[in-house]
């Protein structure tokens, strides 16, 4: 088994516990009519970025519908293009919603294998579930139909074509399929798995994300008064010492490279950028401190994570240009497109 193997349960337990993409947010003002998360390659190894044609699959995922309680099993064509449909806007460029489509794909077939291995009891035998908050979002058509209302035909339509057209093709790392971690928006540049997760993994490392700059609410500040701030930190540390000057209260103490938060104290307790965007409830944990009298401002670059493709990232790259596979190996560098056709054969190599 080799070192990212299949049997690095640990972590792969630990990314479903801490959801790999963003919840679903406001319908209008963030994204334009979906949820916000919203090389050299062989001539043979994929569909090119014009004409792509459907593949026809017969792969199946069982999931379990967590309102009802039934083990339901799907196509992986319906179930990839559902995930889309819950994670990407529909408005997004079709290079980049290929891109998403690939990486659900990866997410899915990973979480088989390790559900084969590991069966997760509360599961009942199926290989993930819709519940958006351990695993990535999906929805059913008729759920599609209710979120994009009147516009549901053309954004259903787009989704469905994009996903057809790299229906075989999965991410893989020395032959197994990758962890496909994605997110809304970097700070414009994307995170490292070992400083959100504490675990290295080759190919989810930092790259350039620049075009997460011009994404919607990029930026956004949220302003605490002291009894709001003592309130959260209280709640969320209950070691945390606030006395003294309400300055001293929160202060940062390691920033990553990307801008993210490592270490803070919050009333002199040492705890991580993830927990004190847990505990204050920001977009964020690449953020920064500032004060005015004893009101606290924290104004966050980016949403969600910020580890592997940024899906904002994605999109500003597929509108100067870039195809689906330049998006995979930019976000995902090392890692490979393989085709679930012909395993072993069709591939694409940064």
């Amino acid at each position: 088994m080799k070192r990212y193997g299949l049997m690095m349960l640990g972590f792969g337990l630990l990314l479903t516990a801490v959801p790999t993409v963003p919840a679903l947010i406001m319908r209008n003002s963030d994204a334009a009519s979906g949820p916000e998360a919203a090389s050299s390659a062989e001539e043979s190894a994929a569909p090119s970025a014009e004409g792509d044609s459907p593949v026809q699959s017969d792969e199946t995922i069982r999931m379990l519908d967590v309102s009802t309680g039934e083990v339901l099993t799907l196509s992986m064509r319906d179930y990839i293009i559902g995930a889309v449909c819950a994670e990407m806007p529909a408005s997004f460029e079709d290079e980049a919603l290929k891109a998403q489509a690939v990486a659900v794909h990866t997410y899915a077939v990973r979480q088989q294998q390790l559900e084969e291995q590991s069966p997760t009891e509360e599961l009942c035998g199926a290989a993930l579930s819709n519940d958006s908050s351990r695993y990535q979002a999906y929805f059913t058509k008729s759920q599609a139909m209710q979120f994009y209302g009147s516009g549901f035909e053309s954004a259903y339509a787009k989704i469905t074509a994009a996903a057809e057209s790299v229906l075989p093709y999965i991410l893989e790392y020395e032959d197994e399929p990758i962890i496909a971690a994605f997110c809304s928006m970097s700070p414009g540049v994307t995170e490292s798995a070992e400083n959100v997760w504490g675990q290295e993994v080759e190919y989810l490392v930092p790259v350039d994300s620049a075009g997460d700059e011009n994404a919607p609410n990029f930026l956004e500040e949220v302003t605490y008064t002291a009894a709001e701030l003592r309130s959260a930190l209280e709640t969320a540390f209950p070691e945390a010492e606030l006395e003294g000057t309400v300055k001293e209260w929160l202060s940062i103490e390691e920033t990553s490279e990307s801008g993210t938060v490592l270490r803070a104290s919050a009333g002199g307790v040492s705890v991580t950028g993830q927990e004190v965007r847990a505990a204050l409830g920001l977009r964020s944990a690449a953020f920064e401190v500032t004060w005015e009298g004893d009101q606290c401002t924290v104004t966050t670059r980016g949403y969600g994570h910020g580890v592997g493709m940024s899906q904002y990232g994605a999109n500003a790259m597929a509108r100067s240009g870039a195809d689906w596979q330049e998006i995979l190996m930019h976000y995902y560098p090392g890692s490979e497109i393989t085709s679930r056709e012909e395993p072993g054969t069709d591939k694409i190599q940064q």
